[in-house]
């Protein structure tokens, strides 16, 4: 009898990219650091060969990349990241506060709110991860602001939001 064998490599995944922050249209890019034949998949179940999934919405995420021959399968859990475009904190119950939505499963972060002079108003980390409207106690107006969200990979992600009264 012939007997073929086929020389495997178990999948490594280098790194996950995402695009948060852009409501439906967020994607995941995966890179793995050696050659294979591989397979990739969000929900465990639907493979495809490309390394990317675009059209995401908000939320967690397990990334599957399996060896084509089965000889293995490495995952990463990780999540989509959102923020509200407006807040209206005004008592009533309803989007009171600002806050990036998961922020729960990413512990290392820092968040930098400015107005549109670029003055701080206020940092938020994981032991402060709402903004009710106020700068030193007083009640901020309806306006425009800024923030800068620095991750705990490193990365930096910039936008603007509403406070609505």
């Amino acid at each position: 009898k012939d007997i073929t064998v086929f020389i495997s490599t178990l999948p490594k995944i280098d790194r996950v990219e995402t695009v948060n922050f852009e409501n439906e249209e967020n994607s995941i890019t995966v890179y793995t650091s050696n050659t294979g034949e591989f397979e990739y998949s969000i929900d465990g179940l639907n493979c495809q060969e490309e390394n990317y999934f675009t059209n995401l919405i908000t939320g967690p995420y397990t990334v599957f990349v399996k060896d084509k021959r089965g000889c293995g399968v490495v995952t990463q859990n990780l999540f989509i990241l959102n923020y509200p475009k407006f807040f209206t904190p005004n008592g009533d119950g309803y989007n009171d506060t600002w806050q990036i939505k998961n922020l729960d499963k990413e512990p290392n972060y820092k968040i930098s709110i400015s107005d549109r002079y670029g003055n701080l108003i206020r940092d938020i980390d994981a032991k402060s991860s709402t903004w009710d409207g106020t700068h030193n106690g007083s009640q901020l107006f309806s306006d425009d602001y800024w923030f800068t969200f620095y991750r705990q990979d490193g990365n930096l992600y910039k936008g603007h939001f509403s406070l609505k009264r």
